[in-house]
């Protein structure tokens, strides 16, 4: 069995220049990926840096002006169940709760669920509709990055070399806003989804002024819908226009055939859900 060097900084400062003195380092966090891949013999990394340590990297916290900020090494479950989150982001804290089990909530972290980039998660679908940003810092600096540019597509991410993701903003979300979730899945209801859409819609007098339409783990990464979304400016979500939504929704994903279905199995169930979550957000739907 292959050995590796185990490394345990401090502090985030110290973990990126842990990588960039040593290129051939994997960051751990949670995990549930990564232990995975070195348990299968598919990936074992000479230096494996554990960033359990680090201190101060967990902390969500919320500014009525400036919006959300969560530490990557805040787990799914402190996304959860975080007061700030359940009251001013809820579609977030479902589209948490409903990651895999409790087990796995509680190790893998927000951080490490979007560098992995693995295409069938949760999380980053409601992200990039809520207009979410990613920290990055690094031997240059600190960036900041849409977290629709970070996702590139399948474990591929806007990360540069010697970088490290240190958290997740997520900008005020404009009153009104109403939002819902949906994940299928194609075998248990702690299975990767097959689909995860999520519909967002500001309504006044009547009329939608603005609609985030936003497809997940179908496509090698999250698909936002901006013509669906230009067809509702303005307009009244009646049926059909929700229909047609919907349709534009189900046109524009490039499907991965995967064991959860073919591509126009795929396509399909896009298509029916982003009718649901647009009629969920349109009605009655939970709120932003």
């Amino acid at each position: 069995m292959r050995r590796f060097e185990l490394l345990e900084p401090r502090s985030l400062d110290e973990a990126w220049q842990l990588l960039a003195d040593r290129e051939d380092a994997k960051f751990i966090a949670g995990g549930t990926a990564l232990l995975i891949l070195i348990k299968q013999g598919i990936l074992v990394p000479p230096v494996l840096v554990n960033l359990k340590k680090v201190t101060g990297a967990n902390e969500i916290t919320f500014d009525s002006n400036k919006g959300l900020r969560v530490g990557a090494l805040a787990s799914i479950f402190d996304v959860e169940t975080s007061a700030a989150v359940k009251s001013y982001y809820p579609v977030l804290a479902h589209a948490c709760h409903v990651v895999a089990n409790i087990r796995i909530r509680n190790l893998a972290t927000i951080g490490g669920n979007l560098a992995h980039a693995d295409y069938q998660s949760d999380p980053p679908t409601v992200l990039i509709a809520l207009g979410a940003r990613v920290e990055l810092i690094g031997s240059e600096g600190t960036r900041d990055l849409p977290l629709e540019e970070f996702l590139l597509g399948s474990y591929e991410t806007a990360l540069r070399p010697g970088e490290l993701l240190s958290a997740v903003t997520v900008p005020v979300c404009p009153a009104g806003f109403q939002a819902n979730y949906i994940k299928f899945t194609t075998r248990s209801s702690e299975d990767r989804p097959c689909a995860g859409i999520v519909a967002m819609v500001r309504s006044e007098n009547g009329l939608c002024r603005e609609a985030r339409l936003v497809i997940g783990a179908v496509s090698t990464a999250p698909v936002r819908v901006r013509m669906a979304e230009d067809f509702a400016r303005g307009q009244k979500l009646t049926p059909e226009l929700i229909q047609e939504m919907a349709a534009e929704a189900a046109r524009v994903v490039d499907p991965i055939e995967d064991l959860r279905g073919p591509a126009d199995y795929k396509r399909h169930i896009v298509g029916v859900l982003a009718r649901r979550a647009l009629e969920a957000a349109a009605g009655k739907g939970e709120g932003a």
